[in-house]
């Protein structure tokens, strides 16, 4: 059986809206987090992805409560992140309606945390978010919304997570992201080959071009954006019917 790719809208919340930057900076306003989350239901993608994206710097929880809201109109997979650091946080939203949750900072602190998750509420309940960034030539994982670089190796953490329980990557390229110029191919095909775990591309969609390109030359199961859907320089219908006519399996 052919596994369906994946077409995954992601709402980056800040101060409750949602919002969008370039390279993880200039950020500005792209919508009610709500509203376009009842959109992208309707136009057909596969999952939704909730990232509060200070929440860690800014040293508190995600917001239960829009969570909830979200949730409530929504009927896909929803994975939430952003200031997860304990079973009790995970906890508190499954109970607002996540499917899954997303832990990037709170992991590299904390590994163990990945396989106590997973325990408490199966693997796939937890995705690895990874937000990769480029120190002297070598893939690094980033932390507290990318503004800190650690001296732990893509890959190498990848397969960590992956032994600790893990079910997901959700590999971000900061270079990447928002630039509109494309996925980080040879990043994205070189850890998803040495995972035997879901890889979500994240970080440069721009066209649909870029979507058939991550899905044809790498082992990516997903396909995240954000800027492009909420924008509406591209429709979720006409991607899939794109990917479609290009023999790319995906839910119409």
């Amino acid at each position: 059986m052919v596994l369906k790719k994946r077409i995954i809208p992601c709402l980056d919340i800040k101060d409750g809206q949602t919002v969008k930057g370039v390279n993880f900076v200039a950020i500005r306003n792209a919508g009610d987090p709500i509203e376009l989350a009842k959109r992208y239901v309707k136009e057909g993608a596969d999952e939704l992805v909730f990232l509060d994206i200070t929440a860690t710097v800014e040293g508190r929880k995600t917001f239960a409560g829009l969570v909830a809201k979200i949730a409530h109109e929504i009927n896909i997979p929803f994975t939430v992140g952003g200031g997860i650091s304990s079973i009790e946080d995970a906890s508190v939203l499954v109970k607002a309606g996540a499917d899954k949750v997303s832990i990037n900072s709170a992991a590299v602190k904390s590994p163990q945390m990945v396989h106590e998750i997973a325990q408490e509420f199966g693997s796939q309940f937890v995705v690895t978010a990874i937000d990769a960034g480029l120190v002297d030539g070598e893939w690094k994982v980033f932390v507290k919304g990318g503004r800190e670089a650690t001296d732990l190796d893509v890959y190498e953490w990848a397969k960590r997570v992956e032994g600790l329980g893990a079910g997901e990557i959700l590999l971000t390229s900061m270079p990447h992201d928002g630039t509109k110029a494309g996925f980080a191919i040879g990043l994205t095909g070189k850890l998803a080959e040495s995972l035997n775990i879901p890889v979500i591309a994240s970080g440069g969609a721009g066209t649909g071009e870029h979507f058939k390109e991550v899905f044809e030359k790498t082992k990516a199961t997903g396909a995240l954006a954000a800027s492009v859907f909420h924008f509406g320089a591209l429709s979720i219908p006409t991607l899939k019917k794109t990917l479609k006519d290009h023999n790319i399996e995906v839910r119409i």
